[in-house]
């Protein structure tokens, strides 16, 4: 059997000892090399580890040590938050009463802390009976003042961001992000999924890249200078795991998503030990393979002679660090010319052999993409979803990778909650029950508290108890109080649809709506002749026999006027031009679906 280099410097260690013992070496310099041989070792022990875990093309060392440090700093993190929330799961009562008195604690100097009287306030019973249960018209006004830059209003800490979300229940909403809240997602989020999915996948504790379709977000400024925008996981919040992708950094500047997009394939091409793609939403996942499906060619031309399509509106900086990134590599042109003329079936595995894991939520009105992902582009290949969790922080947790069945374990410290019985949503005055209260099986609306200025808040979203992790309850996502359209994670009501239908129709003259049916373009595959994602609107009018293009565009263009995210999106090219079809019965043939809910509900995860 060959000698391996630890093998070999352990002999030569011994050996060096041995000859100290004989030639009675002066004792400082004995020291000495007693105290080098454990270090030398624990080194060796280490470049051991890194070595069994490379797979692939060579890479700069820094960037490949760099990979091997965040992901072991992160492990043990992950361990230690583990067993953290394992401990909290034992007793829920006691951990969500240290929760609450925290956020109440932490902001009793503030406006909103000394209206409320938080400092006086030492039971849960307390809080419940002052403070009543709220929606967002309650804190409009408060954050309204924020924006304007008074300080210390509903939270001592300032907000990050002014997070919009994505009116599923209506307009936009604007809520605050706090460093105590990111910092929150990350410990008891991040850390701890990716230790539930590395015991679930053990192939996935590597040093093989990620692919991860995620991309920068437009922002505007408040009268104070607080940017405002989505709470998504983007390129300038996660800086520092930048070297664990394989998209240089320089392409995660490129604002028009399409190319970005582009540029996010091109390089994962480029390397066929991609181990892991990544997304917030499976949707996205989907929608990059069906970009792929249209593009593969330029891009393995681009491959194959080392250039960038001259296609890509690039900064010029842009397109020169990221050309002299690029190799001619006709051999790997060949192999994937091969593959994809094969067909799309099962073409992640042949494209990146090494692939072990999609990484992404895949529940609610994602759950059609998951399964038509795993059914074509992805077979065999397992997808996670890690995560429950909203613009207004992390709610739980999915430490069941393996399992089919979408659940999260609430995350005891992250929120106080409380929970509404979904037979009495609609009282004027509703009881809740605490996290101990509630049953096996029944139907709840989320009512929280978190870190970031929002006390006994509905949430909106209906979850069902399916269970305990001990003390704590495990939850699956049923839906949303106002149902959704999502080709991006933007989350059109039904209700924001139908208002912005019904202004486009009073601006067709002479036509009255009859009826309507509106589908993700997902869903309805290639029948809709564009890989862009969009919506498909079947329409059926009285007294208007066909529209004309602008009238078709004006629906469009409602929409924009009563939705800023998904403006934003339309902006950036992320979502194509709705494509209404005019129809005597709006039913299209192979069924219609309108809306979906979303599992996540994570304006915090959105493109």
């Amino acid at each position: 059997m060959a000698l391996s280099w630890f093998h070999v410097v352990i002999t030569l260690c011994i050996a060096v000892l041995c000859v100290i013992a004989q030639k009675q070496v002066d004792p400082p310099l004995i020291a000495v090399v007693f105290g080098l041989c454990p270090l030398l070792c624990v080194t060796l022990l280490v470049w051991r580890d890194f070595r069994a875990k490379m797979r692939g093309e060579s890479r700069r060392l820094s960037s490949v040590l760099g990979q091997y440090v965040a992901l072991r700093a992160v492990g043990w993190l992950g361990r230690r938050q583990r067993m953290k929330l394992e401990n909290d799961t034992l007793n829920v009562k006691k951990v969500q009463e240290q929760t609450l008195f925290k956020r109440l604690r932490n902001n009793a100097n503030t406006c909103y802390g000394r209206q409320y009287n938080f400092s006086s306030m030492t039971e849960i019973s307390s809080f419940r009976a002052c403070h009543p249960i709220t929606t967002y018209e309650h804190y409009r006004e408060w954050i309204r003042r924020i924006a304007a830059g008074e300080e210390k209003v509903i939270t001592a800490e300032k907000p990050l961001i002014l997070a919009m979300t994505s009116g599923t229940s209506g307009s936009s909403s604007m809520l605050l992000s706090t460093k105590d809240t990111n910092h929150e997602f990350f410990l008891q989020g991040v850390t701890v999924c990716m230790d539930a999915m590395r015991q679930a996948f053990p192939s996935t504790d590597n040093l093989q890249l990620t692919t991860k379709f995620f991309y920068m977000p437009t922002f505007r400024q408040s009268e104070a200078g607080i940017p405002i925008g989505p709470n998504s996981s983007t390129p300038a919040s996660s800086r520092f795991m930048l070297s664990l992708y394989t998209t240089p950094a320089p392409a995660f500047e490129v604002v028009n998503e399409q190319h970005a997009l582009y540029l996010h394939l091109l390089f994962a091409l480029k390397d066929a030990t991609v181990g892991i793609l990544e997304s917030n939403f499976v949707s996205t996942i989907f929608y990059a393979f069906t970009a792929l499906q249209s593009h593969w060619q330029q891009l393995v031309k681009d491959i194959e002679e080392g250039k960038i399509s001259k296609d890509l509106a690039l900064e010029p900086k842009v397109r020169v660090v990221l050309e002299a990134l690029m190799k001619p590599d006709p051999e790997r042109a060949a192999q994937l010319r091969a593959h994809f003329q094969e067909g799309y079936r099962g073409i992640a595995k042949r494209l990146w052999p090494h692939l072990h894991l999609v990484l992404a939520v895949d529940s609610g009105s994602n759950q059609i993409y998951g399964e038509m992902l795993r059914e074509n582009y992805c077979q065999g290949v397992p997808c996670y979803s890690p995560f429950y969790a909203a613009t207004e922080g992390l709610i739980g947790v999915n430490l069941w990778p393996g399992d089919s069945d979408r659940r999260y374990v609430l995350c005891p410290r992250s929120m106080f909650c409380e929970f509404l019985p979904e037979g009495g949503l609609e009282e004027e005055d509703p009881h809740t029950l605490l996290m101990e209260e509630v049953e096996d099986g029944q139907n709840y609306e989320l009512v929280i508290t978190n870190a970031s200025g929002l006390f006994r808040y509905r949430l909106g979203d209906i979850v069902k108890v399916v269970g305990f992790h001990n003390q704590c309850p495990i939850v699956e996502f049923q839906y949303r109080r106002g149902q959704m359209l999502n080709v991006r994670g933007e989350k059109v009501s039904e209700s924001l649809f139908l208002n912005a239908l019904k202004n486009a129709v009073a601006q067709w003259p002479g036509a009255q709506l009859v009826d309507y049916c509106c589908a993700e373009s997902g869903i309805l595959g290639d029948s809709t002749g564009s890989s862009d994602p969009h919506y498909q609107v079947f329409i059926e009018l009285k007294g208007l026999r066909n529209l004309t293009e602008k009238q078709r565009y004006k629906l469009d263009a409602c929409l924009q006027q009563l939705s800023e995210v998904y403006r934003s999106f339309r902006i950036k090219g992320s979502i194509g031009p709705m494509k209404p079809v005019q129809h005597r019965g709006c039913q299209h043939p192979i069924g219609c679906s309108a809306t979906g809910v979303d599992g996540s509900r994570s304006e915090r995860e959105r493109e």
